[in-house]
């Protein structure tokens, strides 16, 4: 029985009335009559749902939302039902599974807190659409790099080289006005060093988040950080360019970050106080550089030094934007009034920052540095 032939039975024959409710031994008895193509673990969910409700009654509307695998409050409260009334091995007990269900169920170790959210995903997982985001970004960021790198011929602080500063890709506040190097920049790096810390966080963390929580969600919360990152330079170092995706970097990491500290208890991932500790030594001292290659370069320059800013302000991202969105697994953000106070939040952000840059070099009489 197909998806669609199974709705409008269960429409037809346990909601013939049109009232959006149907009673819980009626869907009890289709469940045992007829046969659901449906994942086992989707199945429990069902029945944790139906089990759970007082009245006697399931809402039809939150029942094809389910089903339909749509992000919706009720799944939410469907698995909040099953973890304490499903028994069912935990996934590293299964055996017998090939190398990508294995990598799968790794991810879900990585990235959820829960066991049955783990398995929840572990069912559902397709690998269509495949995580291509941060792999695209990634692979042209390095193209970029490469390119550069072989046209200045030189791999190490290739913004102290005239030629690099006039790209059309780079953050600089003479050319404020061209609005894409707002987003642009993200594809240039300082050097080999800033851009292979930044390619490997983005695939390591990136990459698992972005199976588990969509194309979407994940790509925002880059996009948001990057575009953040250059509207707080152009606010707070009003002189300074801007080059490296460390906005959009951080943005993930500290959501991902701030993720695992507040359900520390359920996180099953290994080795997890060590690797929360590495990670923050190296997002630090990658701050750490680009502060002191701001404000002391190790080598004589025509114009101010990229700014370490857009790093802070990509973190600020995800801990808000960003921890929500990794806390609402299979949960609708647009039913959440926390959602939009950060969207109007960030709204409010975004204005104020235009506004700065259309009048406030101007009227504080900002020297910016000839633009190349």
């Amino acid at each position: 029985m197909d998806r669609s032939s199974l709705f409008q039975l269960i429409q037809e024959q346990l909601d013939p009335d049109n009232t959006g409710f149907i009673a819980v031994e009626n869907f009890t008895s289709l469940v045992e009559h007829h046969e659901l193509q449906l994942d086992p673990s989707k199945l429990d969910m069902l029945l944790a749902l139906v089990q759970s409700n007082e009245e006697g009654q399931v809402c039809y509307q939150e029942l094809i939302e389910l089903m339909s695998s749509k992000r919706s409050s009720s799944f939410r409260r469907a698995i909040a039902n099953g973890r304490r009334t499903l028994q069912r091995e935990i996934l590293l007990d299964e055996t017998g599974l090939g190398l990508y269900k294995r990598f799968v169920r790794y991810v879900a170790y990585e990235i959820l807190p829960c066991e049955t959210d783990r398995r929840w995903y572990f069912h559902q997982n397709r690998l269509c659409p495949p995580p291509v985001f941060i792999a695209i970004v990634t692979i042209v960021q390095i193209i970029v790099f490469m390119c550069y790198g072989i046209m200045l011929n030189k791999w190490v602080l290739q913004t102290y080289q005239p030629d690099f500063m006039k790209s059309p890709l780079v953050y600089h506040p003479g050319h404020r006005a061209q609005v894409w190097r707002f987003f642009s920049y993200m594809f240039m790096h300082v050097g080999l060093e800033q851009l292979g810390f930044n390619a490997l966080l983005q695939l390591m963390i990136g990459v698992p988040l972005e199976m588990v929580h969509g194309i979407l969600r994940i790509s925002l919360l880059y996009m948001a950080g990057v575009l953040a990152g250059s509207l707080t330079v152009s606010i707070t170092d009003m002189r300074a360019p801007v080059v490296g995706g460390s906005g959009g970097v951080y943005a993930l990491c500290s959501a991902h970050l701030a993720n695992v500290v507040m359900n520390w208890a359920g996180m099953r991932c290994p080795y997890k106080l060590l690797r929360m500790i590495l990670a923050l030594v190296c997002m630090s001292s990658e701050v750490g550089r680009a502060v002191w290659l701001r404000f002391s370069p190790p080598l004589p320059s025509s114009g101010p030094q990229p700014s370490f800013m857009a790093h802070l302000s990509g973190a600020v991202v995800g801990i808000s934007m960003g921890l929500l969105i990794l806390r609402s697994y299979e949960e609708s953000l647009q039913k959440q009034c926390s959602w939009w106070v950060i969207v109007f939040s960030f709204i409010t952000f975004l204005l104020f920052a235009i506004f700065w840059n259309i009048f406030a070099y101007d009227l504080l009489g900002v020297q910016i540095p000839p633009p190349p």
